[in-house]
């Protein structure tokens, strides 16, 4: 069994994204700036946000994060999208979901313009993804085929079942694991909470990707031997042993499952990591398409 090591992966990643903002500092060229926009006081959106903030710090990048309360209004969050959206010091920027109740999400997803929608969630962007043109990935799905890759994982001809819909990981992910090229051309089922006899189709899956949110969902006994499994789950699990009071589990009952598999993502280490470095990433295509538009 090989570990996919997303924190591995994504230090080398960062390695090289400094490398390379070292390199436009040498040339005398502005370097990315990502700003992430915060609503409310979610704990664990804070503490995102300040992952993402400090991974910029350390690969050169300036950053802003906005800080707005959890009173605020819909209008006032899409004035303030605007003035991002025309600043031209932002290259990229990201709203941390979720937002509070009086928000709606997908208009304020709408708002943002597509040359700075890092996060690849904007329908311009989607459509681009789905029809392989160039465009901004969304960065957990970007960092599994990243994760793939670097790993030199098979993905031709193979079955690949992915478990969860959601416009974030599950659906994009279904679409890229279909596509011609590396990591892709694989035949894809896309299950969900409707899907009759999932075990019958897990078990026959080359590649299982789950993107559930349901800690310890995939068993041994719906994975078939040597298969690859990516975990995208991560939930806090109450755990009164633990320091903090709980652990952090994935979708995969790991213990077991990983006995049978030939490649499998750990969590926490596996897919997190890949997001923010991917998002990194991101942001650097996204200052260097800025500047070929200035030229």
């Amino acid at each position: 069994m090989i570990l996919l090591d997303g924190k591995k992966v994504s230090n080398e990643i960062k390695d090289e994204i400094a490398a390379e903002v070292t390199k436009m500092k040498e040339r005398g060229e502005k370097v990315p700036h990502l700003a992430a926009v915060l609503v409310g006081d979610d704990g664990a959106s804070l503490t995102y946000v300040g992952s993402k903030v400090r991974s910029c710090e350390r690969v050169g990048f300036e950053s802003t994060m906005v800080r707005m309360s959890n009173t605020t209004s819909e209008l006032e969050l899409l004035k303030r999208i605007h003035e991002l959206n025309d600043d031209d010091d932002i290259d990229g920027f990201i709203i941390q979901l979720p937002l509070p109740p009086q928000i709606n999400t997908q208009k304020v997803l709408m708002a943002v313009h597509p040359d700075k929608d890092v996060d690849g969630f904007h329908p311009e962007n989607f459509g681009k993804m789905a029809l392989d043109m160039s465009t901004f990935i969304p960065a957990t799905p970007f960092g599994i085929l990243e994760l793939l890759e670097r790993y030199d994982v098979e993905t031709k001809g193979k079955h690949t079942v992915v478990i969860g819909r959601s416009h974030i990981v599950g659906r994009p992910m279904s679409i890229l694991m279909g596509r011609r090229g590396f990591p892709g051309n694989s035949t894809v089922t896309l299950t969900h909470s409707h899907t009759k006899n999932i075990t019958q189709i897990t078990c026959q899956a080359d590649i299982i990707i789950t993107a559930l949110g349901q800690p310890n969902f995939l068993k041994a006994e719906m994975v078939k031997d040597d298969a690859v499994v990516i975990d995208v789950g991560i939930t806090r699990v109450p755990d009164e042993t633990r320091k903090r009071g709980y652990r952090i589990t994935g979708d995969v009952d790991f213990e077991n499952v990983s006995k049978k598999t030939s490649h499998i993502t750990p969590v926490p280490g596996g897919v997190g990591p890949m997001t923010i470095a991917m998002l990194l990433k991101n942001t650097l295509l996204a200052r260097e398409r800025h500047r070929m538009n200035l030229k």
